[in-house]
């Protein structure tokens, strides 16, 4: 497992060292619902070659009953969050964002 992969999984898991944002879509539901899809993100293990060929662990997808389909995407930017990150497998140098949305919303 890569540096990359280990601090995306930290982040996705824990949301520390870094920021969440749920999209317009995702606030929009329910209060259950939109803790139903954050435990999904925060537990997702879905990962195949198809959807994760550098094996980092920043893209997920899932169908959740009564929400449809959801994706999460971990993006690094720098310290400051204005740009991108000059080393995402540092983390004294790189920031993650990890946006939450509905695949209508993409």
């Amino acid at each position: 497992m890569s540096r990359v992969t280990e601090l995306n999984d930290l982040f996705r898991e824990t949301f520390l060292t870094g920021r969440v944002v749920l999209t317009e879509g995702i606030r929009a539901l329910s209060p259950e619902d939109r803790e139903d899809v954050i435990t999904y993100v925060r537990g997702f293990d879905g990962f195949t070659s198809d959807n994760d060929p550098y094996g980092e662990h920043d893209f997920g997808a899932f169908n959740l009953p009564g929400v449809g389909r959801v994706f999460w995407k971990i993006d690094y930017y720098d310290t400051d969050y204005r740009c991108l990150s000059p080393d995402p497998s540092n983390p004294q140098v790189t920031r993650r964002v990890l946006t939450i949305m509905l695949a209508d919303e993409y």
